[in-house]
């Protein structure tokens, strides 16, 4: 009797998943192959999201924060917030481009919102700072959904891993430009932090800015479908993820996402900062070096990647990537514990590795388990989870340092093992 090769056996609906998943990489090359000019336009923007996600989110948000003796729990409720918005609209916003196209159109008009309302920070009353920041959280994630969704069609076969990883890395090049205009604003002319936020915001525009001159909008992948209306938002969520568990990678892969994102938006969002300050003893100055190595390994992870994503499979290295998460988060709380200070410059190096090696393959497995037709719609949720994950994550870390009072180092280990969770998930993705 003849013996099948060993591999992971796949249900009929799995097979086809993975077809037509491979029809969309295809069809770039009908619609023709995408100029030089477009891909690096796509890469560019990811550096321009990233002056906003770690210069602004990550770093200097969180400073005006604890200087100026707010609650953790202030910043988790306005990521959660914007995060419950992004839910629902996400989704929405992704079937509607998989319909009628517009991803570029939808793109700009997220991306000027976004940069309108980072501009306005720490300008009014601190509910008015927060309500505004929340709006820049909505406004950036909704272009995040399109922004991820053309990346089929600013890359080939070939190179996707590469292109995905390329835009990672050069991608937290804003995060050095992002921590260089705060060093010019905050130290060096001493304009303050709205200052810092307004110059943070233009430089978030002129690197957005080729994306809307140089990407082609694609044509609609799903044509045939009636758009969906607003007033449906809620019921088409519902049928989003019902027409998700279809194919079962793509559900699995959706969990295990919500599960390592739900960690890693949380310490990217501000509280490995406030972590680092608070806990492990860091001065301002000094956690912005901290981030800047950080950032700098993030460049190296998000390049090396992408290179590893085409030799290896996106799967595998999106886990050792976790593996690299639960280390830097293990190590940080040695550091806090024992006091030993210099760990903290090991967080930087094995945690900014990872997390660009995460974003180089994260994105390129969720192509792969996508139909074509609803790679916008899919894309929606792939988003989704990332927003319900920023508003858990938070909020478990608000409940565990400002309710239970049991400690920012608990909180760390909470996330470290929700990590471990994810990274058990992928596992069961086939692909």
């Amino acid at each position: 009797m003849r013996r099948e090769p060993q591999r992971h056996r796949t249900s009929p609906i799995a097979d086809r998943n993975q077809r037509d998943s491979r029809a969309i990489l295809d069809r770039v090359t009908i619609e023709g192959t995408p100029t030089r000019r477009a891909t690096t336009a796509w890469v560019i923007y990811d550096l321009a999201n990233t002056i906003f996600a770690l210069g602004v989110v990550g770093l200097y948000f969180p400073e005006w924060l604890t200087t100026s003796g707010l609650p953790d729990s202030s910043l988790a409720v306005t990521a959660a917030a914007a995060g419950l918005i992004v839910i629902f609209a996400a989704p929405w916003v992704g079937a509607i481009t998989d319909v009628r196209g517009g991803r570029i159109r939808i793109l700009t008009m997220s991306t000027v919102v976004a940069v309108a309302a980072t501009s306005l920070l720490t300008r009014g009353p601190d509910v008015v700072t927060f309500l505004i920041l929340g709006v820049a959280l909505v406004a950036v994630n909704i272009g995040s959904v399109v922004y991820d969704a053309l990346l089929p069609f600013v890359s080939t076969r070939e190179n996707r891993g590469r292109v995905s990883g390329n835009g990672v890395g050069v991608g937290y090049i804003g995060s050095f430009i992002g921590v260089g205009i705060g060093v010019l604003s905050l130290e060096i002319l001493d304009l303050g932090y709205a200052s810092t936020f307004t110059m943070l915001a233009a430089g978030f525009l002129l690197f957005a800015l080729p994306a809307f001159r140089y990407i082609h909008d694609p044509r609609p992948t799903a044509g045939g479908r009636p758009t969906p209306a607003l007033s449906s938002v809620v019921g088409d969520l519902v049928k989003s993820w019902r027409r998700a568990a279809r194919w079962p990678n793509v559900i699995r892969f959706l969990i295990g996402r919500f599960l390592y994102t739900d960690a890693i938006n949380t310490l990217i969002g501000g509280f490995l900062t406030i972590y680092a300050i608070q806990e492990i003893g860091l001065e301002p100055s000094g956690s912005r070096t901290l981030l800047a190595l950080a950032i700098a390994f993030a460049i190296v992870g998000g390049i090396g990647g992408g290179w590893a994503v085409q030799r290896f499979g996106s799967k595998r290295v999106l886990r050792w990537a976790l593996v690299g998460w639960v280390a830097a988060i293990v190590t940080g709380v040695t550091a806090a514990v024992t006091g030993l200070v210099a760990l903290a410059w090991l967080i930087g190096a094995v945690g900014g590795t990872a997390l660009g090696a995460t974003w180089a393959s994260d994105r390129v497995t969720m192509l792969e388990v996508s139909p074509p037709e609803h790679l916008g719609e899919f894309y929606g949720l792939y988003a989704t989870v990332g927003r319900f994950a920023t508003i858990l994550g938070p909020l478990v870390w608000a409940l565990i340092v400002d309710v239970l009072d049991l400690g920012r180092s608990v909180a760390m280990l909470v996330l470290a093992a929700s990590i471990l969770a994810g990274w058990f998930t992928i596992g069961r993705v086939e692909l």
